[in-house]
């Protein structure tokens, strides 16, 4: 069982943990396994990057603290989910994908294949030419058109 801690928003939209008769300003959630247990492993540390309180499961937080730490994690967490890879200009690199994702219609351009990582049961972090991780969680899941563009870069 987790102590007892509150987690409150102050005036400036900072996050503030009180631990007992501890008060630390400035907390920043930070998931430690982002993409294969973002529910598990939450890091509060604080603005000198000390952490300050470790979460085990995100679900056995009382609902208040847990929406804050959730809509903090989502401004800070970009990884948007590939649902459906619509177009590929090339199957050789660099080459450009028309995709849907979960945050709405979008392009990306994979400079090479090593930028597609496998991650264990299906899934793909696959980072395009500006940085951004784009995430496929079950490559099953895809339709048929999808998973074939897919093989060729595999």
């Amino acid at each position: 069982m987790q102590p007892h801690f509150q987690i409150q928003r102050t005036d400036d939209g900072r996050l503030l943990l009180v631990l007992g008769d501890a008060r630390h300003e400035g907390i920043v959630p930070i998931r430690n396994f982002p993409v294969t247990a973002p529910h598990h492993g939450i890091s509060l540390v604080d603005s000198e990057g000390k952490e300050r309180f470790w979460i085990d499961q995100l679900e056995t937080v009382p609902a208040p603290a847990r929406q804050i730490i959730e809509e903090e994690l989502r401004t800070r967490d970009f990884t948007p989910i590939i649902s459906h890879i619509k177009a590929v200009n090339t199957f050789t690199t660099p080459s450009t994908w028309q995709i849907d994702t979960d945050r709405g219609p979008t392009e990306l351009t994979l400079k090479g294949e090593e930028d597609i990582r496998r991650l264990g049961n299906g899934s793909l972090l696959i980072t395009d030419s500006n940085g951004i991780q784009f995430l496929i969680a079950d490559t099953l899941s895809l339709d048929r058109r999808s998973r074939r563009f897919l093989e060729r870069f595999l």
